[in-house]
């Protein structure tokens, strides 16, 4: 390259309403403009420049230059992080289908007791508050319990099932005939239940007089339930609380 040679930019300048608003390039202080007429000259910043700079002119020929604050930027708003929605009050998250399932431990022996509300029995709220399946949101109804089949894919096998059942008969001091008692769902599969949390499941008295199989009302209000749901009449959460708070109040109101 050549030898630099030091010269003085010419700063442009606009005059606008007695003030003259000058700049100069490479970030250098501008010289002072016309002294004989004391212009003010505001020199913004630019790219390299740490501040501003407010240079004063008199008629008499005195040129003082003093730094403005630098310009800040507006705050940067940030969105708050994407949360999931919770369960119903009182009901738990599980963990969702698995495609392995294991042999959950069942609260401890008579640690459960049921509760009734007239014919229809209740579980114990402290061991079986109901757990929802995560991937079932009223978001996804269309692709997953309104599909048919769902639940039958996501159902764990019965050499999961009956050893479970076995334990939590004894939790809830259950005497009666396992053959007409069903190991429940509080919340039904058909409703985004869980499909294997020990919180969702209870081995519950069969309702019907002279039972013979394990089909009892709240299987029926489970169906009913699950037709407002995919119809459209009432939101999965709703369902969900309902069922979960005390089936046999919602058995009455909608079975």
């Amino acid at each position: 390259m050549g030898q630099h040679t030091s010269r003085r930019t010419r700063p442009l300048a606009v005059v606008l309403g007695g003030l003259v608003l000058g700049f100069t390039a490479c970030g250098t202080a501008p010289p002072a403009l016309d002294q004989a007429h004391g212009h003010l000259s505001v020199v913004p910043p630019h790219i390299g420049v740490t501040s501003t700079s407010l240079v004063t002119t008199t008629s008499a020929g005195t040129t003082t230059t003093a730094a403005l604050p630098r310009a800040t930027a507006p705050p940067t708003t940030v969105a708050p992080p994407t949360t999931v929605a919770p369960a119903p009050s009182g009901v738990e998250v599980g963990p969702g289908p698995q495609t392995v399932y294991s042999v959950e431990p069942q609260p401890a022996p008579g640690s459960c007791h049921y509760g009734s509300s007239g014919p229809y029995p209740l579980p114990d709220q402290r061991c079986t508050p109901g757990a929802i399946n995560p991937q079932v949101t009223q978001a996804t109804i269309s692709s997953t319990i309104c599909v048919s089949g769902y639940t039958s894919s996501i159902r764990p096998p019965e050499s999961i099932t009956e050893p479970e059942k076995v334990a939590s008969a004894a939790a809830y001091g259950y005497a009666g005939s396992l053959h007409v008692a069903e190991y429940d769902h509080l919340i039904p599969l058909e409703l985004g239940g869980d499909p294997n949390d020990p919180a969702n499941l209870w081995v519950e008295p069969n309702d019907q007089p002279g039972a013979t199989s394990t089909y009892n009302s709240k299987d029926t209000l489970e169906g009913v339930l699950k037709r407002m749901v995919c119809s459209g009449q009432m939101t999965l959460d709703a369902a969900r609380l309902a069922i979960a708070t005390n089936w046999a109040s919602a058995f009455i109101e909608y079975g």
